[in-house]
């Protein structure tokens, strides 16, 4: 597959209402300029109306339950009504029992939606790789929002899931995330075996988001 890049616009005040629907047309723009998929995933209350301006939205998170007498969760049926592809699962902020994470993989796989599952490092990408998500990322946390990719700090973090996934479920992409900031950390990301590239305040706060993620989409 050709590497992607995946936009986590998170709860940031910069990512809510008018500023994440721009975000998302952003990444339409460059996505159909230089033919790299770009996955964005704002913010829950924008989730439908970021879908019409864009092909390629996520949830940040899915719950695994049924539709009926619950209040306050997130069902697949839901984000399928609302016009998005699939979701993140086990964000680093947003973790889960590893027998939720399955049963979430299941259920977005039976409504015809993707899965991005998140891990935190390369053992736990191995063991959720098995759960045949649509994508796998690896996400150190000490890393998250603090400027330094995996890619340059941890290498070995990077090529070590990369090397345990295609092993433990081969098919199942790839992705890194965690300080992910730059064309360079994604170029270096793509060279040490990555499928793509997880970002999000990098896109989300910087001064010119369109700059930025030309640079990036010209780095895969």
């Amino acid at each position: 597959m050709k590497p992607l890049i995946a936009l986590n616009f998170k709860t940031y005040k910069e990512s809510l209402g008018e500023r994440g629907l721009a975000l998302c047309e952003i990444a339409a723009g460059v996505s159909m300029l230089s033919g790299v998929r770009i996955i964005v995933a704002p913010q829950t209350v924008d989730l439908r109306e970021a879908a019409k301006v864009c092909e390629d939205v996520y949830a940040q998170h899915v719950d695994a339950i049924a539709q009926g007498q619950t209040t306050g969760w997130i069902t697949v049926e839901s984000l399928k009504h609302a016009g998005v592809k699939g979701s993140l699962v086990n964000h680093s902020e947003r973790r889960l029992a590893r027998d939720v994470i399955g049963t979430t993989v299941e259920r977005l796989r039976g409504a015809g939606l993707e899965s991005m599952v998140c891990a935190q490092d390369a053992t736990e990408t191995a063991e959720l790789a098995r759960l045949k998500p649509t994508f796998v990322a690896i996400e150190p946390p000490e890393l998250i929002g603090k400027g330094i990719s995996v890619s340059t700090a941890k290498p070995e973090v990077v090529t070590g899931a990369v090397e345990l996934a295609r092993k433990s479920a081969a098919g199942v992409p790839v992705l890194c995330g965690a300080g992910v900031s730059t064309a360079a950390d994604v170029k270096k990301a793509v060279q040490l075996g990555a499928n793509g590239v997880l970002l999000a305040s990098a896109y989300v706060m910087a001064k010119d988001p369109k700059k930025l993620l030309e640079e990036i989409a010209a780095a895969v």
